[in-house]
C-alpha cells in the first residue's frame, strides 16, 4: 500500500509530469471526456488507521474520443456527468462567445427568461461586468420579462467592479422611473464606491437618499458604517456613527456591535474597550455576538490568555457560546499551533448541544493543517461527510493553502483531482484561483491554462486578480501570443488592468520587438478609461 504523504519526488512519477495537455481551436466539453472512476482510483477520506488520504496516487484521466490527442480537453475531475442548470449553460456559452453579440451567442437557446434566471446569471456574471450589461438588456428584449430591483442590483454590483459608476447613476434613475428603488441599492453603490476607494463618494451616495424620495433610518447608517468598516475605512465609520447621533437617530445595539466589527478587524483593542464601555453606559449589554466580536480581536492580536479569559466570563454571566465563537477559538489557536487547546474547544462545541457546522469542521481542518497533521485534515473531512455537513469547496480550499504552502505540490493536484468525483464538492472560483497560481509558480503554465479552460467551460468566470496572476506568467515565460489573448479577454469583460500588470506586458511586448501590440493595448485601456459604458 502507498500512502500519499510517504511518496517521494525521486522515486515517484511526478503527477504534473503524467499530466498532458492538449490545446487547439477545437473545444468539446468537459463532461463528454470524463470517465467513471474505475474501483482502483475510487477513494474516500473516511477514517482509516491504514491510510492517509488515498491507497493510491491515480493520474487524472485522459480519453481520446475522436482518436487524436489533437482535439482533446484535459478533463481534471471524474466525477459522472451531470446536468447543468440552463444558468450555467448561458455562462459557458456567453464566456466562449467572444465575437459574437448576446443575442447571436444565445438565438439557439430556447428559454423563457424568468427573473430567477436572469437573476442567476447576472450574479454569475458579476467579474464580467460588460456582459453582464449586455446580457442585462438581452433579458428586457425578451418577450414580457420585466427587469426586477434584485436583477438590477446584480447588474449595479458587476458595474460596480469595473467603476462605471456614470452607468449605475443611470440605473437608479430608471429604476426610480420603475419604482424599483430601495434604500438597499443605495447601500450597495455606497458599497462599491468604498471597495474602489472612493470613501467621499460612498457618503455622498448616502446624502443622495432623499433626493430620490427615501428618508434614511438607523438600519441604514448601520449599512453605511457596515460597508467603511467591512473595508477597514473605520474611523470614517465612526465619524457616520456620530453624525447619526447628532441628527437625533438613537444607534442601536446593531450600530454598536458594527462598529465594534470595524475596530476588532484593526485590532484596536483600546478603542474595542472603549466602545464596550460606552455601550454598557447606553444600557446595552455586551450579547454573545459582541463577545464573539472580542474574542476575535483578541485572537488577531494573539493575545490567547486574555480570549480564553473572556470566553470563560462569558459563561460566567450565563452566556452561551455559540457555534461561531467556538470556530474563532478554533482558528486563532489552531492558526497559533495550539492544536490541543483548538480541540478542546472542539471538543466543547460538540458537548454544547449545537448541531455540526461546515465552519467549525472546516476550522478544525485548518488547525491541523497548520499543525502539519494533514492525516488528521483528511480524517476530518470524512467525519464531515459522515455527519452530512460537507465537506465544501473552503474545505479543500484550506487544504490545498497548506499543502502548497508546503510545496507539497502532487498531493494538492491529487485533492483538487478528486474533490469533485469523489465529494461532489464542485471547485469555486477562490479553488481555480489557488490552482492557476500554484501552476504559474510552478512554472507550469500548460496545466494553469487547462485548469482555467476547466472553470470557464463550467460557466465560472475569473476575476482581475485571477487574470492578472496568469497574465504575468505568461510574461514572464515569453508566451506573449497567449499572455495577448488572456489580456483581450480581459478587455472585453470590462475589467480595467493594473497598472502593474499591464506594465509587466508592456514591457515584455517591447522586449520582444512587438511595441505596436504594446500600442494597440494602451490605446484600449485608453479608450475603457475615458468612454464609459451606455445604458
Amino acid at each position: 500500500m502507498v500512502m500519499l504523504g510517504s511518496i517521494k519526488r525521486a522515486t515517484s512519477q511526478s503527477v504534473l509530469g503524467s499530466m498532458a495537455l492538449f490545446r487547439s481551436s477545437k473545444r468539446f466539453l468537459i463532461s463528454d471526456l470524463l470517465l467513471p472512476l474505475t474501483e482502483s482510483s475510487s477513494i474516500s477520506l473516511n477514517p482509516s488507521s491504514s491510510s492517509n488520504f488515498h491507497h493510491h496516487y491515480p493520474k487524472p484521466t485522459i480519453q481520446f474520443p475522436y482518436g487524436s490527442p489533437k482535439n482533446t480537453t484535459l478533463a481534471f475531475h471524474t466525477a459522472q456527468p451531470r446536468s447543468t442548470s440552463n444558468a450555467e449553460a448561458i455562462c459557458r456559452i456567453l464566456s466562449n462567445s467572444r465575437d459574437s453579440t448576446v443575442a447571436a451567442s444565445l438565438a439557439a437557446v430556447v428559454v423563457n427568461p424568468s427573473p430567477e434566471l436572469v437573476l442567476e446569471v447576472l450574479n454569475k456574471l458579476s467579474n464580467a461586468g460588460t456582459l453582464a450589461l449586455s446580457f442585462f438588456r438581452w433579458a428586457e428584449k425578451q418577450g414580457e420579462f420585466k427587469h426586477t430591483t434584485e436583477t438590477f442590483h446584480a447588474l449595479i454590483e458587476a458595474l460596480g467592479k469595473i467603476r462605471q459608476f456614470k452607468l449605475i447613476w443611470t440605473l437608479i434613475d430608471d429604476m426610480k422611473q420603475r419604482k424599483l428603488l430601495t434604500s438597499d441599492t443605495f447601500a450597495l453603490v455606497a458599497r462599491r464606491y468604498v471597495r474602489a476607494r472612493k470613501v467621499k463618494e460612498a457618503t455622498e451616495t448616502f446624502e443622495k437618499m432623499e433626493r430620490y424620495g427615501l428618508k434614511p433610518h438607523v438600519s441604514d447608517f448601520n449599512r453605511l458604517i457596515d460597508v467603511l468598516c467591512k473595508s477597514k475605512c473605520v474611523e470614517k465609520a465612526h465619524e457616520v456613527f456620530d453624525k447619526m447621533r447628532h441628527l437625533g437617530l438613537d444607534p442601536d445595539i446593531k450600530s454598536y456591535t458594527i462598529l465594534l466589527e470595524g475596530w476588532s478587524q484593526l485590532q484596536n483593542l483600546i478603542k474595542l474597550n472603549e466602545l464596550c464601555r460606552e455601550m454598557e453606559d447606553k444600557g446595552f449589554q455586551i450579547d454573545v455576538v459582541a463577545y464573539g466580536i472580542i474574542i476575535n480581536a483578541y485572537c488577531k492580536a494573539k493575545k490567547f490568555d486574555e480570549t480564553i479569559g473572556l470566553y470563560h466570563d462569558m459563561k460566567a454571566k450565563g452566556l452561551r457560546p455559540s457555534p461561531h465563537v467556538y470556530c474563532t477559538l478554533i482558528n486563532g489557536l489552531g492558526s497559533d499551533k495550539r492544536l490541543n487547546q483548538a480541540l478542546e474547544f472542539f471538543e466543547a462545541s460538540k458537548a454544547s448541544g449545537f448541531a455540526p457546522e461546515a465552519p467549525t469542521y472546516n476550522a478544525v481542518v485548518g488547525a491541523y493543517c497548520w499543525s502539519l497533521r494533514m492525516d488528521d485534515a483528511y480524517r476530518m473531512v470524512g467525519e464531515m461527510k459522515k455527519c452530512g455537513i460537507g465537506p465544501n469547496s473552503r474545505t479543500f480550499d484550506i487544504i490545498l493553502h497548506h499543502l502548497i504552502k508546503g510545496r507539497r505540490i502532487e498531493e494538492a493536484c491529487s485533492v483538487f483531482h478528486r474533490m469533485g468525483g469523489e465529494f461532489g464538492c464542485e471547485p469555486s472560483v477562490s479553488t481555480y484561483e489557488i490552482m492557476v497560481r500554484m501552476f504559474c509558480n510552478e512554472q507550469r503554465l500548460d496545466m494553469a491554462m487547462a485548469v482555467w479552460d476547466e472553470m470557464k467551460e463550467k460557466g465560472i468566470l475569473p476575476g482581475m486578480h485571477m487574470f492578472s496572476t496568469l497574465i504575468c506568467s505568461l510574461c514572464h515565460e515569453s508566451k506573449l501570443n497567449d499572455a495577448c489573448k488572456y489580456f483581450q479577454e480581459m478587455l472585453d469583460v470590462g475589467i480595467r488592468p493594473p497598472a502593474k500588470m499591464f506594465s509587466t506586458l508592456k514591457e515584455a511586448l517591447v522586449d520582444a520587438r512587438m511595441e505596436h501590440i504594446a500600442m494597440h493595448f494602451a490605446l484600449k485601456i485608453d479608450k475603457l478609461r475615458k468612454s464609459p459604458l451606455v445604458a
